[in-house]
């Protein structure tokens, strides 16, 4: 099944190894195959990875974009000894990512993820 994607004008959305602009007007499209896709909103840069969640979050986007899982492994597995000491309560939802990446679900283990960011931005803002 194609994945319908709809890009605002001047939306960047990333398809396998490649990074497609849209022009100055909206664009819909299908996309038919494999390849990660993962939209603007929903790429973190080392720039923007400034938090232990988001420094998370990048790795497992590097694993996916990058089909490359062992070559992330001892990063992710250092980044989730840290967070989980500083945060227990995020275990459940570090588990539920890791099982995700352990089953090839990369891009459901980013939106895992995602949850905690939100969480993590919350206790950043006390």
């Amino acid at each position: 099944m194609a994945l319908k994607v709809e890009l605002k004008p001047f939306e960047r959305i990333i398809i396998g190894q490649s990074v497609v602009t849209n022009s100055d007007s909206r664009a819909r499209f299908l996309i038919d195959g494999k390849a990660p896709i993962l939209r603007e909103k929903d790429i973190l840069t080392a720039e923007t990875a400034n938090t232990p969640v988001k420094r998370l979050y990048l790795c497992i986007q590097m694993m996916y974009l990058e089909d490359d899982i062992p070559k992330y492994q001892d990063l992710y597995m250092d980044f989730v000894k840290d967070l989980i000491e500083a945060v227990p309560r995020f275990r459940p939802s570090i588990e539920t990512a890791s099982k995700l990446i352990l089953s090839g679900s990369l891009y459901n283990s980013l939106k895992e993820i995602q949850k905690l960011i939100d969480q993590e931005a919350e206790l950043l803002a006390q």
